[in-house]
This record gives structure tokens, sequence and C-alpha cells, in this order.
């Protein structure tokens, strides 16, 4: 995570500040995506894009979610040792690494957008052999105006999912649906994604921890609440947005910020949990908060419960109103395969 230390720099002065600091941590690096959070994503995409032309491409997305410090722009960056990057996708020990950003279809509505958003990210997988259902991992999906959009969204998603054949019975994918900003208002929906070339079966496998959190089709949306993609040496274990919810699917502590975060990372500690990882596992971390007021009351208790961490906090309606605070996360730890090549 890349953010700027002092807030009452111009946005010209924080974006140059952000894109230093980018190149100076991926100097001997592959990068592998990049997101940046804009708070007025309109006014600031044009210079952004403008400044990131004269550097390597890499897949990108630019989403409005307002860092919650007082900043203007923070950016997450995936990065690695080095790798071989034929046709931009970085590529090693027999897998290669599809990231895309900020996808977006045009459409009458958010159910229209969203269904050909993965129209075409299907399409573009199968002419490399790929598939939704089998190779990605993870999506994430920003919904603009999330409390009047999100309905078409999840309906949009199923009425795809129904026809490649993901169903209850067979799996759905990790997923974070969230309020998010295209820069381009014609825009209610944008999508990134995380697929990979040269998985086997079994590799991929999915989080659940029934005794805390219900599956989320008995509430009619379609996306597991988290998957591990298990290497030759490694383990990356994806959690899915996590609010407070328990085992019926019913929203917990409502109208209290701080117990439903509590309850929170109580849910992402048992799926953690299920993938023989812990907090102090995680790598990567976003919040995303309904009402900026609540940003002083969470800071402390995720810093609490995970010191090691340096998580993002924006600002990001979940996808409930009662719904007041969420949280993705990444861990890596040191669980193993040896059936699977190393990462």
């Amino acid at each position: 995570m890349i953010t700027v230390t002092d807030p009452s720099l111009p946005y010209a002065c924080q974006l140059k500040e952000v894109l230093d600091a980018y190149t100076r941590a991926t100097e001997d690096r592959t990068v592998h995506f990049r997101r940046f959070f804009l708070s007025d994503g309109a006014n600031q995409a044009p210079l952004l894009e403008a400044a990131l032309a004269s550097l390597p491409s890499v897949p990108t997305s630019i989403v409005q979610q307002a860092p919650l410090d007082g900043t203007r722009i923070a950016l997450w960056v995936y990065c690695t040792s080095p790798m071989d990057v034929p046709a931009g996708m970085p590529f090693h020990n027999g897998y290669t690494h599809r990231w895309s950003g900020s996808m977006v279809c045009p459409g009458a509505d958010s159910c229209a957008q969203m269904e050909g958003i993965f129209e075409n990210y299907g399409d573009d997988l199968r002419k490399t052999g790929l598939s939704v259902a089998s190779d990605t991992v993870r999506t994430w999906i920003f919904v603009r105006d999330v409390d009047t959009n999100y309905h078409g969204v999840v309906v949009g998603r199923r009425n795809y999912f129904d026809r490649i054949g993901l169903t209850p019975s067979t799996h759905y994918i990790a997923s974070t649906g969230i309020e998010g900003r295209h820069p381009d208002a014609r825009y209610l929906v944008e999508m990134d994604a995380y697929s990979v070339d040269g998985l086997q079966p079994g590799q991929i496998r999915f989080l659940y921890a029934k005794d805390h959190l219900s599956p989320t089709y008995d509430y009619g949306v379609t996306f597991e609440r988290g998957a591990t993609v298990t290497y030759g040496d490694r383990r990356h274990v994806f959690i899915s947005g996590t609010a407070s919810i328990d085992a019926a699917g019913q929203v917990m502590h409502q109208g209290d910020v701080a117990a439903q975060a509590g309850r929170m990372l109580e849910n992402i500690s048992a799926l953690l949990a299920e993938a023989g990882a812990g907090l102090p596992d995680l790598a990567m971390g976003i919040v995303y908060l309904r009402d900026a007021a609540d940003y002083p009351i969470v800071r402390p208790i995720v810093s609490t419960a995970c010191p090691h961490l340096r998580p993002l906090y924006v600002l990001a309606p979940v996808c409930r109103p009662s719904w007041l605070v969420e949280m993705e996360c990444l861990a890596i730890t040191g669980a193993s395969d040896p059936a699977f090549s190393a990462f």
C-alpha cells in the first residue's frame, strides 16, 4: 500500500509522491497489478492516466473510493520478485498470472452492464484456453450508487453464472461487491479480476466457515466467502469482502460500528483458520466504511487485532445499508502441496 503522508498537498503533488514511491518500490520487482483509489475520479483520473502513459504498462484499476486519512490518492500494488512477462502477463513455474482492471461494458442498467462485463471477460479467457468457472480466483466489483444498483449486479452475475454452469452445488468465485465509481459516469459497474493459467484440479479451494457465516446463496447472491490457491511452496488465501454477519445470514450489531468491526474480524479469523492461517499471516487488507466519521473508531480496532498490517481505509458503502464496515484481505502461508509446482 502506498499512501501520502501530507493530506494538505495539492492533488498533483500527491500524485507525484505516489508514483515516485511506486517507481522506487518496484524497481527490482515484477508488477502484476495496481489499483488507484481516488477521492474525485472524474477530475483526478485524466491527470493520473497522463502520468501513467510514461510508465511501463501494467494491468491497472482506477476507482473512486476516497482514502479516509484525508488524502486524495492511494495505491495498492501487487508485485513479486522478477518473473518473465511474455505478452504482458507474468509467467513462472508453469503459471501465467492474468490480472485485469477497470473492466466495463455499456448497458442500460447495472444488470446489463454486469452481465456484459462477465461475458466479455469470459470470451477473453477462452481465447487462451481458460474459463471463468475453472481458472478465475478472485473478482472485485465496484458499483456506483450501491444502494440502488447492487440488486442489478446480483441478477446480472447470477444470470451469467447460470449460463456457464456455476450453481450452489458446484462453486462460485471469491469476490468483493462494494460502492465504487468509475471515472466515466456512463458506467454503473466496473470489475477487476485475477485468473491463473496452469492451475491443476483441486488447486483452488473455497472457504465457508459455516459456523460463523451463512452460504451466500441463502440470501440470493453468488460469491464465495474466500478461496485458497495452494502451490508447491506456499498457499495464497483470498478473503472476500467480509462484514458483521452471522451463520443465519443476519446483520449483527446494527448501528454499532465498533461491535460490527469486532464481529467482522471474528468472521475473517474463522475463514483464515479454515485455510490453516490466521490474522498474523495477512499481507494485505482494505477496510471499507459507509460513514467517514467511523474511521477513528474502526482503525484502532483493526490495528489492535492486526498490528503488523497496514490496511487501507476507504469510503465505500457495503451492499446492505445496515453493514457499516467490511474488510477484505490476502494472506500468505507456508502451507504447500508437493503435487503442485511452486509459485
